[in-house]
């Protein structure tokens, strides 16, 4: 069994279901990309999984553990840390306030994980005095994704982390993104770029109208004709 799954996920706001049976799951140390055209229901699965979202059928299991009913923060304590695609940072907030701020459930000495965030981000250790709203796009990015892994984490979700970068600060955000993952860290993300996200993921699922239409390696779904055909613009 996968180290998280969401299995058979239908659900939705208020009366209309807007995921249909979808299943999504990553394994430990491993990168899992959602992809599919707008309106897919990428974000909603990644929600659901997280329990931003009420199911009325399905599952999502926590290391064997059924966390269905637990809300997001309780998701977090159970090791879940999640960055939402935008309002990801406290602007007003230095960079160190910020990733102290990730620190919030934990009660035990956080110097080592706010060392090993700088060590995988330099620049908001130099940077680490501004306040966050000074930042560059890319460099907030890095801020929401350091201050998820200041809970330790087991599994970090991604929900569009390049949207609105340029490409440089995408590759170097893929780079990190791969880094994070060889520490053992499950990574469950929502891409638009899907070429790129596909090229660094372990496994792919490729959502349409709310259901999985492919699912396969990242390898497999970049080399195939149909899935290129429709959703990688040939």
């Amino acid at each position: 069994m996968s180290y998280l799954i969401g299995e058979a996920m239908t659900g939705g706001y208020g009366a209309a279901d807007i995921l249909h049976d979808c299943t999504i799951a990553v394994e430990k140390g491993q990168i899992a990309v959602i992809v599919g055209p707008n309106g897919a229901g990428k974000s909603t699965a990644m929600k659901a999984v997280f329990g931003m979202l009420p199911l009325r059928k399905g599952a999502v299991k926590l290391g064997g553990r059924d966390i269905t009913t637990l809300s997001p923060q309780d998701r977090v304590r159970a090791g879940m840390g999640f960055v939402p695609q935008t309002s990801n940072v406290f602007t007003t907030m230095t960079v160190l306030e910020n990733l102290e701020m990730g620190a919030f459930i934990r009660d035990d000495d956080i110097r080592p994980t706010l060392e090993q965030v700088f060590h995988l981000f330099p620049i908001l250790k130099e940077k680490r005095h501004q306040p966050a709203g000074e930042l560059s796009g890319g460099q907030r990015q890095q801020v929401a994704v350091g201050r998820a892994l200041m809970t330790q984490p087991k599994v970090l979700m991604l929900d569009e982390p390049t949207a609105g970068v340029s490409p440089i600060v995408m590759d170097e955000l893929f780079d990190r993104i791969l880094e994070v993952a060889k520490t053992g860290i499950a990574i469950l993300m929502v891409e638009q770029n899907a070429r790129q996200a596909l090229n660094i993921a372990d496994k792919g699922y490729v959502l349409v109208q709310g259901a999985n239409r492919f699912t396969d390696t990242g390898a497999a779904l970049l080399a195939n004709p149909e899935v290129r055909a429709s959703f990688l613009g040939g």
